[in-house]
């Protein structure tokens, strides 16, 4: 589930805490927000992700517009070595030149899927910011220029076999963890991600045992569709 704050108002309380406020940015990209210009000192991405865009580099990224951060930031990466390599810096700045148009299209697969997940007589509810119904929508309304590709979904009966026989069918989709590359991923958290904390400490955060992880790419909308309709029955 996409974790949605009030950038400008945490930016407020850490100032008057003469504190730093930092934002991860990752799912969002800087296509859909950019936290420095709502009051963020720092913005942390996964550059695998979105960025990259194609599954094929492990990097991350830190952005300021602070210079004692900076130059700070620049102190440790000098002292440390943490210097990305050639090959994996053209494939992010390759990646980057397309983000725009990979962003736009995963933000309306997105809607499509998250309209039709909605509606699905299996499905109990379906986590997407772009829905008047979620709780933080007014924010993500207000400091984002669209809603993303990122969707969760649980089912009804909450039968853990039923989640997991979900997502072992589907054919478009891959099983796995990442997420915002151009292909599409499904997930498990209770037993991927979040498999390590106990049950009742994960359903605390909402992550129940048919909690399924959509990260939608860029294939056709229609494909994706039939293959969630031929995974769910």
């Amino acid at each position: 589930m996409m974790n949605i704050v009030d950038i400008r108002a945490l930016s407020t309380i850490a100032k008057k805490a003469n504190a730093w406020l930092a934002v991860d940015n990752t799912f969002a990209t800087p296509y859909l927000q950019t936290p420095l210009d709502l009051g963020a000192d720092i913005v942390m991405h996964s550059v695998t992700k979105y960025l990259g865009g194609h599954s094929d580099v492990v990097m991350g990224a830190l952005v300021t517009s602070n210079e004692d951060i900076q130059k700070e930031m620049y102190r440790i990466q000098n002292s440390s070595g943490a210097v990305t390599g050639p090959m994996d810096s053209f494939l992010v700045l390759r990646g980057i030149k397309t983000l725009h148009l990979r962003m736009q299209c995963h933000c309306e697969n997105g809607e499509k899927i998250a309209n039709w997940l909605v509606n699905h007589p299996k499905v109990d509810k379906v986590y997407w910011p772009g829905f008047p119904t979620h709780k933080n929508h007014e924010v993500a309304k207000a400091q984002m220029r669209g809603f993303g590709g990122m969707i969760s979904f649980t089912l009804k009966g909450n039968r853990l076999e039923e989640a997991l026989e979900i997502v072992k069918k589907v054919e478009v989709f891959s099983l796995a963890e990442s997420l915002g590359g151009v292909e599409s991923l499904i997930g498990h958290p209770a037993t991927m991600t979040h498999a390590s904390i106990p049950k009742e400490e994960r359903e605390k955060t909402g992550v129940v045992d048919t909690l399924i992880r959509l990260s939608v790419g860029i294939e056709d909308a229609d494909d994706l569709i039939a293959d969630l309709q031929q995974a769910l029955g």
